[in-house]
């Protein structure tokens, strides 16, 4: 270990004697240190196709793929067979691709081989067309990437020359320009930046249209000059291809055997644009299918809904029917045959003279049954069903309520076959910060070494401001360093200023700065849609008059610059560095409004109002901004100097997701904008009388969600020693501080008392709803960082494990802290938040927050939102144990049940049955639980006796929770408890609990798209998800279910017809009705109907769905589609083909018609009874459905009348000619149409009647508010409500442990004895 170490110091040494330049992280590294982190397993090698490796290029080349894409499923040659392949996949198409077959053997034959092959034929090729067209359209897309054009670099030529992009192997050298897109994955070799960085564009992979910075790779960022790829003798080693777009782990291991780390920061993805950034050079280490882009397009995820599960049951159900008909049908025939003592005349003797036996007879026409009957399995419904979730989809996408103004977008409908699942949702898991609050951070307070600057004139000022609402704001809010907008610099080359800020130049603004702040220099921010924030109240921040003062304190000390630090008293050395760590510990990317893709890199930003600015004017006299020897922005050429007024305009709020600091005015001033020689210098003005200050930055510990902090590494310019600022969460900083005395005797008592206090504030701070950042420093020797700086190069240089490597030596880094102080952060709630999760509660869904904040935070925006009331008894589950935590669930447990108990004395917790919630009226229960409990809770032995928990409590409220354990929670009461659920987030953190839960929902938000990309649906604001739920999902839902019954009923209905004319046909499987008739009858004459019922179809208005989210609960417990109901329109569709079929027969009983005279008034009538039979269903009947009905009628009759017309010798045994011309001259036909469709319909219409009149359903009495007047209409809804409370005076459970597992318990009374009694609301 020696050697490292050795190697450590040397390497330290010569990092400290160079300045400017990157030697901070080390590019070169002994051999022996990378013994033991010999790669392992299966690596990739790239070598470049260059120089002496020429012919071991040639032979490793020959394993990795090229450039050339192809997304098309199909060819020429292979199309047809592939695509059949797949769609007989399909149980649907086997099952009559098997009739198809049968039908072709004689002794089962029921229609003519053409006949039975229509419906499938038709199928298949809609498909078939459908999915060519889908392949040709990528098939020119392919072709179109295939041949862009690239500069790579030409051995033969010496130079770079355009080459298609698949021409591209892994190996060649790219020399990319601005604005250009990345042909293959590449490391990162040279960047015309002077920085050694590349600005990047990931749009096309993650969404974001924030730029992203890529490093180039350590050693080569020093280079004057482009790379010269003849001169590249390295090689590189990196992992096998994968989809992980966050991971890259590799080296390049030099000639010299040296090596230096790759990480995702030097990898260029295919894809991305090139930004910001002159010309790059990269070598492809990963090309065409094998490059991350193409490995994560798996395409489109598929969920089935609940309803769909459903129709799959019942299908199998008609399955069964079909069997059991056939069965009754060849039993019937066997026996009819058996009848004969004689041989029928009618029966024809095999060739040898035999006769069939009437055992086989009836095997024969079981099978001939099967074809006969095929109409009972619905083909059609499949494909009726996805053309309805179409229309509904739509519609939804189509609703002007859920546009929104302020980000110019709309709703995304991502998923297009689990619609009717939003009216169904039982459990809503959402997210906090972003979902429920705006993400959007407000400075309020802050504590620097125990003391406490609340900045109350800054608290009224923003309370000035609640009823301003900024008009635009676009910014990217993310957490530890991210991309932010600012304000271009515009005006004459940067020099050295040192003249003082006076009255008179704060006046002095150009002209070409109007756009950019008020011409009376009062300091307005740059117009909205080019910064964070655009209303004063996100960006002006009036001091403190207390830090105010103590700033001028500081600046008194500063008259000797030697010794200005052992002047200054311990508070003031603890605000110095707490504002250092502020506007040190940021990595932030700046936007030109004028050019919005040029942004630069800078260390710190802050922002500062001019409107504070005179009352400091003295703490900035002898700030100075040395001359910058380079820019990475050339367009930067403007003087600080000149215009104070701009020099104000350039400042920007620093802001993030996790407590982000939106500094005050004295850390806006330590936060002050300066550009760097290089990314490892950064440079911050110091009114310590030291002019600027010039930080080494060494290191970046950037945040994740393990850590929950950030650090920096930088080598401070007046002590010259090692200073690590780290900032995250109290719930971890606070267990890094150091405990033991370091410096002097009274040092420990002075921690302990800052710690105390901080804490006390950090509590204050949480009660009050405001968001909590800790802020702490460490100061290190060079022998702890050239240790420590070994052992981080290790983790560098390694490809296996390397994530745990880092984190361990992050963690290692991060201790025995010293605490400056912490930040206290407004994130106001959205519009409507507490509105709509009242209603979403009211329709019977229970609502779970989960979030990664403090408990007091979490609990106060709970009561803010009305997710938690003031009269809720609150349980804190907390505890350092499973069996700690066992038994306080236990005790929580009794004690709800003794509150239960006093009210409903009979009732048991968690009881099947129990369709209201088991808390008594007047008592309810929200349950609190952090992070640290959850891990004991979700043991396996621990997860009944808590979801047993969560349902008697009216809110659950997740504090201190990881992202893992957020889609633990939501797999958790899925799989458990059988709930529908929702989970909604706006951030990357959230993605794995939308994946999880049955519907996903994304917020366009403040943190990018990966949240978006992952939802099934997309939503601005958490408000739109009352109308998408209350609304859409209910209409989607009893639309779309009552489409499926209506299916059923259809074919049912008319198979039956053909079943009841068996029994006098000696069950010979013929048919009344022509065959082209019967097979067109639910292909063409009955299909439009029911879709334009399903997608139209309205049973209540949108507003009064709002207004009574009761009405939720319907479909939220299947009402619409229970199994009773199932059976039941079944057993109307049998009574209905007795009627239609036995009103004809006792008609025309007796006389000489023929078979198809009498089959078409039967047919006719059953059109009828089928058309008006939806008539009746549908809730609002419109001229569309009218005109649908009457077309489809129409139709049918010419139809029939063109071919009874034509097909004169169509069908000898059986002519259809002529005899509907025939019947429409007959008075009889027009008598039995009529007297067999009103005895049919009449027990449904009288059954519709009855209910809308005697005992109307919650819905029915609902759609009769729509006919009042306005004043009415809200009369019957106050009273309506009124009638809510007193019949209940808690809300329903959203589900319960046993109403999933016993599905008939909840029934359509249960629902309406907690909506109101009264039958009708007038």
């Amino acid at each position: 270990m020696a050697d490292p170490i050795r190697w450590a110091r040397y390497r330290w040494q010569r990092l400290i004697s160079t300045e400017g330049r990157e030697g901070s992280r080390p590019s070169n590294s002994s051999n022996k240190c990378h013994q033991s982190s010999k790669a392992i397993g299966k690596h990739r090698i790239v070598i470049p196709c260059l120089g002496h490796f020429k012919e071991e290029y040639e032979k490793v080349s020959k394993l990795y793929m090229s450039n050339k894409i192809r997304t098309t499923k199909y060819t020429l040659l292979n199309f047809l067979p592939r695509n059949l392949f797949e769609q007989f996949h399909r149980v649907a198409n086997l099952y009559f691709l098997f009739l198809v077959v049968l039908n072709w053997v004689p002794l089962v034959e029921a229609f003519q081989k053409e006949i039975t092959m229509l419906p499938l034929v038709a199928v298949l090729t809609i498909i078939a067309v459908k999915d060519g067209l889908e392949d040709y359209s990528k098939y020119k897309m392919d072709k179109q990437i295939n041949n862009l054009l690239t500069k790579v670099y030409s051995r033969k030529e010496k130079k770079y020359i355009d080459e298609c992009w698949k021409n591209v192997n892994v190996g060649d050298f790219i020399r990319l320009s601005r604005n250009e897109i990345i042909p293959a994955d590449m490391v990162l070799l040279y960047s015309s930046d002077l920085d050694g960085i590349c600005y990047i564009e990931t749009a096309s992979l993650d969404g974001e249209t924030n730029l992203k910075q890529r490093q180039v790779v350590r050693g080569y960022s020093e280079q004057v000059s482009e790379i010269d790829p003849e001169k590249f003798s390295s090689r590189i080693e990196c992992e096998s291809p994968n989809n992980d777009l966050g991971r890259f782990r590799g080296f390049v291991e030099h000639s010299n055997k040296d090596r230096v780390g790759l990480s995702k920061e030097n990898l260029l993805l295919r894809g991305c644009t090139v930004r910001n950034t002159e010309a790059v050079v990269g070598i492809v280490v990963y090309a065409g299918h094998e490059t991350k882009a193409m490995l994560n397009n798996s395409g489109p995820h598929y969920k089935r809904s609940k309803l769909e599960r459903k129709v799959n049951t019942d299908i199998l159900w008609c399955v069964l029917l079909l069997i059991l008909m056939c069965l009754t049908g060849a039993i019937g025939h066997g026996i009819w045959l058996s009848r004969y003592s004689e041989i029928p005349f009618f029966t024809i003797p095999e060739p040898d003279g035999k006769l069939i036996p009437p055992t086989l007879a009836a095997f024969n026409v079981f099978w001939t049954m099967i074809i006969l009957l095929q109409v009972l399995i619905p083909i059609s419904l499949y494909v009726s069903i996805e053309i309805v979730k179409l229309g509904q989809i739509y519609l939804i996408q189509n609703d002007i309520d859920f546009y929104h103004e302020k980000t110019d977008s709309t709703i995304q409908c991502r998923a297009l076959n689990i619609a009717e699942d939003l009216g169904q949702i039982q459990y809503i898991f959402s997210d906090k910060t972003g979902t429920l609050t705006e993400n959007k951070m407000v400075f309020r307070r802050c504590s620097i070494a125990g003391q406490e600057y609340c900045h109350e004139e800054n608290a009224k000022r923003l309370e000035s401001y609640q009823e301003m609402d900024s008009e635009d704001e676009d910014s990217a809010d993310h957490q530890c360093g991210s991309s932010m907008h600012m304000s271009k610099w515009q005006g004459q080359d940067c020099r050295a200023v040192n003249e003082p800020l006076n009255r008179k130049s704060l006046n002095l603004l150009p002209a070409s700065h109007s756009a950019l702040g008020r011409e009376d220099g009062a300091g307005g921010a740059p117009p909205s849609g080019h910064v964070a924030f655009s209303s004063p109240i996100e960006t002006d921040v009036i001091p403190d008059t207390q830090l105010l003062k103590k700033f001028s304190q500081i600046s008194s000390h500063s008259c000797d610059q030697s010794e200005a630090s052992s002047k200054l008293s311990l508070e003031t050395m603890y605000i110095t560095d707490f504002f250092l760590a502020l506007a040190i510990c940021n990595t932030v990317v700046v936007s030109v409004p004028s050019q919005p893709r040029q942004k630069m890199r800078l260390s710190s930003l802050g922002r500062m109002p001019i409107k504070s600015l005179e009352e400091i004017r003295q703490m900035f006299q002898r700030l100075s901004v040395r001359r910058l020897s380079s820019s990475p922005l050339p367009s930067v050429k403007e003087s600080l100097s000149e215009s104070p007024s701009s020099f104000v305009s350039k400042l920007s709020v620093f802001r993030m997701k996790m407590a982000s600091p939106a500094l005050d005015e004295a850390a806006q001033r330590a936060a002050e904008l300066h550009n760097m020689d290089s990314p490892e210098n950064s440079q911050v003005p110091q009114e310590l009388g030291l002019g600027s200050l010039t930080f080494q930055l060494l290191h970046i510990l950037p945040f994740d969600s393990v850590r929950k902090r950030m650090s920096v590494v930088v080598r401070h310019p007046v002590s010259n020693e090692v200073v690590v600022y780290t900032k995250g969460a109290d719930s971890v900083m606070m267990d890094l501080l150091r405990t033991a005395s370091e410096d002097t005797n009274n040092s420990e008592m002075e921690q302990k008392k800052i710690k105390e206090r901080t804490q006390k504030h950090l509590d204050d701070y949480a009660r009050r709803g405001l968001r909590t950042l800790c802020i702490a420093k460490k100061a290190m020797s060079d022998a702890e960082y050239a240790e420590w700086l070994n052992h981080h190069f290790l983790a560098e240089t390694s490809i296996d494990n390397r994530e745990e490597l880092l984190l361990e030596s992050a963690i290692r880094l991060e201790t025995r802290l010293t605490l400056l102080g912490a930040t206290g952060i407004e994130d106001r709630l959205q519009e409507g938040v507490p509105d709509t999760i009242q209603a979403l509660r009211k329709a019977g869904i229970k609502i779970w927050m989960l979030t990664g904040d403090k408990r007091e935070t979490a609990v106060n925006i709970a009561y803010a939102c009305k997710l938690l009331e003031p009269d809720d008894r609150i349980f804190t589950l907390k505890s350092q144990s499973k069996d700690a935590c066992a038994l306080m669930m236990s005790k929580i447990l009794e004690g709800i049940q003794k509150n239960t108990s006093k009210k409903q004395p009979g009732q048991k917790l968690g009881n099947a049955s129990a369709t209201v919630s088991t808390q008594s009226p007047g008592f309810s229960a929200g349950l609190v639980i952090d992070g640290r409990t959850l891990e004991h809770v979700l043991h396996d032995s621990l997860q009944n006796i808590f979801l047993e928990l969560t349902e008697k409590c009216r809110a659950v409220v997740c504090c201190r929770a990881t992202p893992l354990q957020k889609s633990v929670l939501v797999r958790l009461v899925r799989s458990k408890l059988k709930a529908m659920t929702l989970a909604i987030g706006d951030g990357a953190n959230d993605v794995s609990m939308i994946q999880v839960a049955d519907t996903g929902v994304g917020i366009l938000g403040q943190e990018g798209m990966q949240a978006v990309m992952a939802s099934d649906f997309a939503v601005c604001q958490f408000r739109h998800l009352k109308k998408l739920l209350l609304v859409h999902g209910h209409w989607c839902y009893t639309r779309l279910t009552n489409m499926v019954l209506y299916f059923f009923y259809k074919n049912v209905a008319y198979v039956n017809i053909l079943f009841w004319y068996q029994f006098f046909c000696g069950f010979s499987g013929t048919s009344m009705t022509d065959y082209w008739i019967l097979i067109l009858f639910n292909l063409l004459f009955t299909s439009v109907p029911p879709i334009v019922y399903g997608v139209l179809d309205k049973d209540v208005s949108a507003e009064v769905l709002l207004q009574l989210p009761q009405l939720y609960m319907m479909s939220q417990k299947s009402l619409a589609y229970l199994p009773s109901t199932f059976w039941i329109t079944l057993v109307d569709a049998f009574y209905q083909s007795i009627v239609c079929f036995f009103v004809p027969y006792f008609t025309y009983y007796g006389s000489d018609i023929d078979i198809l005279s009498f089959g078409n008034p039967v047919n006719t009538a059953a059109l009828f009874i089928i058309l008006f039979h939806l008539l009746i269903e549908c809730k609002s009947v419109t001229w569309i459905h009218t005109a649908v009905v009457v077309g489809s009628i129409l139709f049918y009759f010419v139809f029939t009348l063109a071919f009874g017309a034509t097909c004169k010798t169509h069908n000898p045994s059986s002519n259809p000619y002529w005899i509907m011309e025939q019947h429409m001259t007959d008075p009889v036909f027009y008598l039995v149409c009529l007297l067999t469709t009103c005895v049919a319909l009449l027990p449904r219409y009288l059954l519709r009647v009855l209910q809308g009149t005697l005992f109307p359903s919650p819905v029915l009495r609902a759609k009769h508010l729509d006919r009042l007047t306005p004043e009415e209409q809200r009369e019957a809804i106050k009273r309506w409500r009124d009638d809510c409370v007193v019949n209940c005076r808690v809300e329903l459970h959203a589900t319960s442990r046993s109403s999933s597992s016993v599905t008939g318990a909840v029934s359509e009374e249960s629902i309406a004895s907690v909506l109101p009694t009264s039958k009708t609301p007038l």
